[in-house]
């Protein structure tokens, strides 16, 4: 066999067997593949329309002078109204506790502390935080006081109709009981739970 019928014949047998190996794959249905799934798109839920429930926490005052100082355990209700307009949420509710704070060093006590309020904060979807601001009027031995207070809370959505939550206030009273610098700062911590309409 002459140098040329060698290549010949080998370039033959390599032709057959590449083109066997090609159609070889050919002759089967592909497999269908599997369709590509994406996540479901996170839907916010609306936080507009009226809501009431109850509170327990736990208030500490203390005053510039250090006599008027004590804490005490407390416990109130809330109601109030949220329109929301996507991912933002604004607000109104009036929330009262009620409670015995005794303040050491004289014969006095804050009863109960009632706020208008005003919330605004960030819908997370079940979750909303919010900051808030307003009036507080402390109902006292000394006699009514009032002023203004700032604070933060959360509330999460366990079902449509039911909400639990968190609140820090932090609240002055100026001039409490008349008395020129007899200032009042009280904190307020809250757990909260709620009804939604």
């Amino acid at each position: 066999m002459t140098y040329l019928q060698k290549i010949a014949t080998l370039s033959a047998a390599a032709s057959i067997a590449l083109g066997g190996a090609a159609f070889a794959g050919n002759l089967e249905v592909p497999a269908a593949e599997a369709p590509i799934t994406l996540p479901a798109p996170v839907i916010s839920a609306d936080w507009t329309g009226f809501y009431t429930g109850l509170q327990l926490g736990y208030g500490d005052v203390n005053s510039d002078s250090g006599l008027l100082n004590g804490s005490s355990g407390l416990y109130g209700f809330h109601a109030g109204y949220d329109f929301d307009f996507g991912t933002f949420v604004l607000g109104a509710e009036l929330d009262y506790d009620n409670g015995d704070i005794g303040l050491g060093g004289v014969a006095g006590n804050i009863d109960s502390i009632a706020r208008l309020k005003v919330r605004g904060g960030y819908d997370f979807g079940d979750t909303l935080l919010y900051a808030t601001a307003g009036a507080a009027r402390a109902d006292t031995s000394f006699g009514d006081e009032t002023g203004p207070f700032l604070g933060v809370g959360a509330t999460y959505r366990v079902s449509d109709g039911y909400t639990i939550g968190a609140e820090v206030l932090q609240h002055r009273f100026g001039d409490v009981g008349g008395v020129a610098g007899n200032d009042l700062d009280a904190t307020t911590i809250t757990l909260r739970g709620g009804i939604r309409f």
